[in-house]
């Protein structure tokens, strides 16, 4: 099983980077491993991290891309609520990438 070294913890990752135990997520955690993506989470970063963890808290389900968009449209309108936007914070894939900085599984429907 893959890891990473954090703060003298080993935390366990699937074989594609995501979070096993979601209780050893952290906000810190989060900016190391964008850090180590090359980059650097701002105030819109953690808008949509913050987002996608209350989605899961509230469904128990990571949104898939589509679903992301659309209710990221309803809480904050379309100018946050579309691809391009997403796609400009996180461009490895909006669902997949602020995911995984959420501590999430990866998104249903994403390869």
């Amino acid at each position: 099983m893959p890891y990473i070294e954090f703060k003298g913890k080993q935390i366990e990752l699937d074989e594609d980077g995501y979070i096993q135990n979601l209780d050893d997520w952290t906000p810190e955690l989060a900016e190391y491993m964008a850090q180590q993506d090359g980059l650097t989470l701002t105030e819109q970063h953690w808008e949509v991290i913050n987002f996608l963890r209350d989605y899961y808290q509230k469904y128990q389900i990571a949104p898939m891309i589509k679903i992301l968009v659309k209710e990221m449209a309803k809480m904050f309108g379309p100018d946050k609520g579309n691809t391009k936007y997403l796609y400009g914070l996180f461009p490895d894939g909006p669902a997949k990438q602020a995911c995984r900085y959420a501590g999430l599984p990866k998104p249903t429907g994403c390869v």
